[in-house]
């Protein structure tokens, strides 16, 4: 039942027994992991206000992690109880899909925010301020960057640890815009988690006036993106009379079976299908990061604090396809025809311009920005696939492609020079032989970006690949194979660089970090190789939830 058919149904309801209004059925237990961490974000805020500012970093951390930990543990139950399998159906009164796809998306992206949290609550990276350790993220951020009252925060030691209730909100956010099976809980799951992550990019201690510009940049892009969603799925309701995701595909390959009079001289009209549905899929896009609506990403991608930077590279790409495949899975499986040549396309201009473009570049976040764009091509080849391996393959490069993202943007934190994090790829060269250690790390990253056998990235390439293949998109693979040895070239260009340049005198330091940041890399490190090297338990568990409630 439709949102709009559901609160229909509980006026007529209510009308006809008066005194008696039904309340809406909603399956708590069923939706716990995200109740989780929203509860604890709105707790996190309560923290801000009533607990002193001393104590507040380490309440916020244990609070962070105690719910992100928990919200994963519940995501196992229902899974281990069946809801990804046989108990898979619609909770929330339709609103929100309980399958395979939305836990294990939900588990991989409570994963990446546990991992985001230790780089988000690293304080040892930049040298202490008025004998107070610093983090990533600017004193206070409403202050004018470089003005008396920004001076007067450093000087005092204040931080900004509302970045952990923010953080939560997003995660919030990204756990129902996987599952969202109508288009408007799509819409506020969107909005939920884009606007907690526009206000941490502009958050950056060193280089405000670029991160707030960055932040700038996706929020006027982001609110073109969501405008285009929104008219979408106006449109699409203008053609089914329902928001619905099984009602619209229903509408699609059947025709409507009845006609709701306001909407008579709409519905079942084939232009209003196809221009909403290309303006719903313009807005996921947008999320991804597929070319031509990838502008944005290299810019906040170098403007946002790194910490940020890692868990939004991540943590949105899983959420964003996990979003797109359901669209395309379950609403729209009856114009497969109209909009697999679109993807085609698609697919093709973002594997071919992310991995050109990146080649060009002279700075390593800009240079990550491009090689997320090109992933995002070789991810779609998984989608156009159209089938339960295509799904599945998806999954796996999700989950895979999360942990070597995060744990390089970790990396990254540590190359510092005096004026913070050396970005520019010219500082970077001889790290090898100034520490060897990070450099190696840093080149297994890069190695499965490339995807080098016995890495992940191996691994969740040649799943997709084949998926894409055996559904008759073998161009595609083709085009897919010549983009990543462009790519091959500007990582193996970095690690060149890294290992057989000579160190310069003034090149930059290598800092020591806490255990939280080297847990984050440890866990990027290890999940690269394991996934590399043993997937098939993986791919396996990607290959069980492979399939849409619908």
């Amino acid at each position: 039942m439709s949102s709009v058919a559901s609160v229909h149904s509980l006026w007529t309801a209510a009308a006809g027994a008066p005194g008696k209004i039904p309340g809406p059925h909603i399956e708590y237990a069923q939706l716990s992991p995200t109740l989780i961490v929203l509860g604890a974000a709105v707790l996190g805020i309560m923290i801000e206000a009533f607990v002193p500012r001393r104590s507040r970093y380490y309440s916020q951390l244990l609070l962070s992690l105690v719910a992100l930990a928990a919200a994963f543990a519940a995501v196992i139950g229902l899974a281990a109880a069946g809801f990804g399998s046989s108990k898979a159906h619609v909770a929330a009164m339709g609103a929100v899909a309980v399958d395979g796809p939305a836990l294990f998306l939900q588990g991989t992206i409570l994963l990446v925010s546990l991992i985001a949290v230790f780089t988000f609550a690293e304080r040892r990276l930049d040298p202490a301020a008025h004998g107070k350790h610093v983090d990533s993220f600017a004193a206070q951020p409403a202050a004018v960057p470089g003005g008396a009252a920004e001076q007067a925060a450093v000087k005092a030691g204040f931080t900004t640890t509302e970045v952990f209730p923010i953080l939560l909100f997003a995660v919030g956010g990204m756990l129902i815009f996987p599952a969202a099976n109508d288009l408007l809980t799509l819409f506020v799951a969107l909005e939920v988690f884009s606007l907690p992550l526009y206000i941490l990019c502009a958050l950056a201690r060193r280089q405000r006036l670029l991160s707030q510009e960055s932040a700038l940049k996706y929020f006027l892009l982001g609110a073109f993106s969501s405008a285009f969603l929104l008219f979408g799925v106006a449109l699409l309701y203008g053609y089914a009379g329902t928001v619905t995701y099984a009602g619209i595909a229903e509408v699609v390959s059947d025709g409507a079976k009845q006609i709701d009079p306001a909407l008579a001289g709409t519905m079942s009209n084939d232009a209003l299908l196809l221009i909403g549905g290309a303006l719903v899929l313009m807005g996921l896009l947008f999320k991804v990061g597929a070319v031509p609506f990838h502008m944005w990403t290299p810019d906040v991608y170098q403007g946002a604090p790194t910490p940020v930077t890692g868990f939004m590279a991540a943590a949105t790409k899983v959420a964003a396809f996990g979003a797109l495949l359901r669209v395309l899975y379950v609403v729209l499986p009856g114009m497969r025809w109209d909009w697999r040549p679109v993807m085609w396309g698609v697919a093709i201009i973002t594997m071919l311009g992310g991995a050109i473009v990146a080649i060009t570049q002279t700075d390593i976040k800009r240079l990550l920005a491009y090689s997320s764009i090109a992933h995002a091509g070789f991810i779609l080849a998984g989608v156009i696939a159209t089938s339960k391996d295509g799904v599945s393959s998806v999954l796996f490069y999700l989950g895979a492609y999360s942990f070597v993202t995060l744990g390089a943007f970790a990396v990254v934190t540590l190359v510092r020079d005096a004026g913070g994090e050396a970005t520019q790829l010219s500082k970077w060269a001889g790290l090898g032989r100034r520490s060897p250690l990070v450099a190696a790390v840093f080149a297994v990253f890069l190695l499965a970006f490339a995807g080098i056998p016995l890495t992940s990235g191996f691994a969740g390439k040649f799943a997709v690949f084949k998926a894409a293949a055996q559904s008759g998109a073998g161009w595609l693979v083709v085009v897919g194979v010549i983009s990543s040895a462009i790519a091959a070239f500007f990582y193996i260009r970095v690690i060149v660089l890294m290992f057989f340049n000579e160190p310069k005198a003034e090149g930059p330091t290598v800092a020591v970090p806490s255990p939280l940041t080297s847990t984050a890399i440890a866990i990027g490190v290890t999940a690269t190789l394991v996934l590399g090297l043993a997937p098939q338990y993986f791919l396996d568990l990607a290959g069980h939830a492979g399939v849409f409630v619908r």
